[in-house]
């Protein structure tokens, strides 16, 4: 089981970034998808989802309106395109996968920086 995030990096603020995470090792389709993000001395946070049946998806106040989760399944790939970046965005954003019955079957990826900044 794999998550690979990759399309962090340094924006300006007002920019824009697309991070992408590609999944491999398990049934794609099965899996809700959700980016989180952490900075240091803070927990993880939620910040985006994406249901693996319908495709529905969430926002934590804080990103809506200025982030936009997708998925691809045929390329078993999760999306998060931010916009309108903040310098509150600095953060390192999570990839996780968690099956749609069985809870328990959860994965996260490595991580990739997103610094905001001018």
């Amino acid at each position: 089981v794999q998550l690979v995030e990759s399309g962090g990096g340094l924006v300006q603020p007002g920019g824009s970034l697309r991070l992408s995470c590609a999944a491999s090792g398990f049934a794609f389709s099965w899996y809700d998808m959700s980016w989180y993000r952490q900075t240091p001395g803070k927990e993880r946070e939620l910040i985006s989802s994406i249901t693996s049946v319908g495709g529905g998806t969430a926002y934590a106040d804080s990103v809506k309106g200025r982030f936009t989760i997708s998925r691809d399944n045929a390329k078993n790939t999760v999306y998060l395109q931010m916009n309108n970046m903040k310098s509150e965005d600095t953060a390192v954003y999570y990839c996780n996968a968690k099956h749609r019955v069985i809870r328990a079957r959860d994965y996260w990826g490595q991580g990739t920086q997103v610094t905001v900044s001018s």
